[in-house]
């Protein structure tokens, strides 16, 4: 098994809040604010309802045999939690049907002793996942965009020609649309794979959703305004 290591000079807290405290990202929020407004809120619902789409249709397995991208999730006590789990045994699922050539586990620190990444690795582990298995962990990021641009790197640094291969993005159905509209930002040919079976019907899950529309707008939006306004360093955050 294999794993590779990423470190980093900044906490996750630190890292946070710069990012909150950068010019282009409080430009993209307040342009986003605005169209919300304008639009009497039909801009966010539109978003709203591409979310539940991708939540709702994604498949549970790509289709054809891929590597597989599983986002971390905030540990609870150094342990996975209730989404984070459903991700990781979706993994283990398509790793055991030989639908995977490799799993990539995502995630640093986000309070406690260890990665999100490693934190996987350790109930993968319990869960019965083979030694040999062709595994590798990313553990500097602190959002689905490090995840991506992490991923993105180590993954060119296997290629010899540095071409990237068709990824598989394995995380919770909320989550699949933000992380979609990255990786295709960033160069991936990706497909999202569900984690959970079914799409959850409980409020916590509806508000999960509504979140994850408005972290969709706000970069969408973000993104189509820098390029319209040719506002050039916007548009290379996400790239």
């Amino acid at each position: 098994m294999r794993l590779q290591l990423l470190s980093s000079h900044l906490s996750p807290a630190q890292r946070r809040l710069r990012y909150l405290r950068d010019r282009d990202v409080q430009y993209a929020a307040l342009v986003t604010i605005l169209v919300g407004f304008f639009s009497a809120g039909l801009v966010w619902l539109g978003y709203l309802i591409h979310v539940w789409r991708i939540a709702a249709r994604s498949p549970l397995a790509p289709p054809r045999r891929m590597t597989v991208l599983v986002f971390g999730q905030r540990l609870g006590r150094d342990q996975p939690q209730p989404d984070y789990r459903h991700r990781l045994r979706r993994a283990l699922e398509l790793l055991r049907h030989e639908q995977a050539d490799q799993l990539l586990l995502l995630g640093g620190r986000s309070g406690g002793s260890c990665s999100e990444a490693q934190a996987g690795l350790a109930w993968l582990r319990q869960q019965g996942l083979p030694a040999a298995a062709p595994v590798e962990l990313e553990q500097d990021s602190v959002d689905s965009l490090e995840n991506l641009r992490h991923a993105r790197r180590l993954l060119q640094a296997q290629s010899s020609a540095g071409e990237l291969p068709a990824v598989a993005l394995v995380t919770s159905r909320y989550h699949l649309a933000r992380c979609l509209l990255l990786a295709r930002r960033l160069g991936f040919n990706s497909v999202p794979i569900a984690a959970e079976p079914a799409l959850p019907r409980h409020p916590r899950y509806a508000g999960l959703l509504l979140m994850e529309a408005t972290y969709l707008m706000w970069i969408d939006i973000g993104l189509r305004w820098a390029r319209l306004t040719g506002r050039q360093r916007m548009t290379e955050r996400i790239s």
